[in-house]
Formats: structure tokens, C-alpha cells, sequence
């Protein structure tokens, strides 16, 4: 091996991509919004009102009253890191969520997504999907390397959402913080950009509505399309 083949595959003309800044991104299913305590905050309490599990894994939540929510909404929705968007179901018409792009590093090319919380009602929809994929295509559309999803390692529901959305497993990380008192370990997760165009059509192709019976039932699993790209898969869920 050339000694210089040591040293990592070079990175020809590399420029750091942009940060985030689209005040909206939109697809057939929903729509993102740039989060705002004033257009958002009341609508999306009522949202998770029903189900204080959303907050489980959080650093933050539940919160008692639209009060609270709507303070804790102001106090993040005006910075850059996290960037938060909220998520409007266009097949409801409701607000059922919000995700948020954070730490974000242009130097690196790398960028994460999450504080993640859907509403039960926006949870395994079709919106809900097209709401990450809006993300991700965001992501490596402006030149990012690299997109990472991180999650509490015994929450085992988000390790599945991140596997059917097509990151790959690369570890945990052990006592890597401490959450609301408790230990927590974290999972991680990435794709990168040489992954991303087979992890569009696996999108696109589950996306579709002829991806659609008439009753609304999938013909073909996400998590299948997306198993073809996959370089790691988690073992906890084998």
C-alpha cells in the first residue's frame, strides 16, 4: 500500500456545504416549517397531549401545561443548532410533530437529525416518513458527507426507524450521558453521501402511491428497500 493511501481517501475540491437555513420543505405527504412558538407552540401540545411516552428518552418533556411547551418552544425555535421544523400532515391538515437538523459541522461535511417527536397521530404514517426523507435529501442536496441519527440505546423503537430509514449501525457508545438522572447509553447511527442516491429510489419507490393498495397498506416494507444499501445492520434487532 503507497504510503499516502494510509493517510484516507483524499477529498478533492471540497467546499463546506451550507448550513441550514429553508424556511420550509415541502413533499406530497407534508410539510416542513421553520418552528415558531407563536404559529406552532398550542397546536402541537394538543398534538402530544394524549401520550406523555413521546418524552421518554428525551432531556426535556413531558410538559404540564401549553404554557410551559409554548416557553420551551421559544427558547429553542430561534437557534441555529439544533434547527428545528415543525411537521404539518397536508392528508389531516394538522401539526403532528416536530425533527430538527444538530450538530452541525460544514467543515466536516456532517449533520445529525434529531429531537424527533411525532405524535401518535403522525406516527407510522406515510407523512411521518416523507418528513425524514425531506430531511435527508436537504442534507446531502447541499453537499453534506454525512448524516447521523443517535438515539437512547434502550430505545429500541427509534434503533428500528433508524435501520428502515437505511442508517447504518456503527456502535454504542457507553455512558455517554446522563439523562433525567439515569445512565444513558448511546446507539449510533449514519449514511453517507455515496449511499444516498440507491437510499432516494428505496424512498421513492415506498413513497409512491402505487406503493399503495386502496385500503392504504403498503406493498413493499421500507425497511426491505433500504436493506440493500444498509452496510450494518443492528444486532439488537436481529
Amino acid at each position: 500500500m503507497d504510503r499516502h493511501d494510509k493517510l484516507g481517501r483524499p477529498v478533492p475540491n471540497w467546499q463546506p456545504p451550507p448550513r441550514p437555513g429553508p424556511e420550509t420543505l415541502t413533499g406530497r405527504a407534508c410539510s416542513l416549517h421553520r418552528l415558531r412558538a407563536d404559529d406552532h407552540a398550542a397546536a402541537l401540545h394538543r398534538a402530544f397531549s394524549d401520550d406523555d411516552r413521546t418524552w421518554d428518552y428525551m432531556s426535556y418533556g413531558p410538559f404540564a401545561s401549553a404554557s410551559r411547551y409554548h416557553r420551551w418552544v421559544r427558547e429553542v425555535a430561534g437557534g441555529d443548532d439544533p434547527f428545528f421544523y415543525a411537521v404539518h400532515d397536508q392528508g389531516t391538515g394538522r401539526l403532528g410533530g416536530v425533527a430538527s437538523f444538530l450538530r452541525i459541522a460544514p467543515e466536516a461535511g456532517s449533520i445529525e437529525i434529531g429531537h424527533i417527536a411525532f405524535s401518535p397521530e403522525l406516527q407510522r404514517t406515510v407523512a411521518a416518513t416523507e418528513a425524514i426523507y425531506l430531511m435527508m435529501g436537504w442534507a446531502f442536496g447541499a453537499g453534506y458527507r454525512r448524516f447521523e441519527w443517535k438515539c437512547n440505546a434502550l430505545n429500541h423503537a427509534s434503533r428500528r426507524a433508524a435501520q428502515r430509514f437505511g442508517f447504518s449501525f456503527e456502535g454504542v457508545f457507553r455512558q455517554a450521558d446522563v439523562m433525567k438522572g439515569r445512565n444513558r447509553d448511546t446507539a449510533w447511527f449514519a449514511c453517507i453521501d455515496q449511499e444516498w442516491p440507491a437510499l432516494q429510489t428505496a424512498f421513492e419507490a415506498w413513497l409512491a402511491p402505487s406503493n399503495f393498495d386502496a385500503n392504504g397498506q403498503q406493498r413493499e416494507r421500507l425497511g426491505d428497500l433500504t436493506a440493500l444499501v444498509r452496510v450494518a445492520g443492528d444486532p439488537t434487532l436481529r
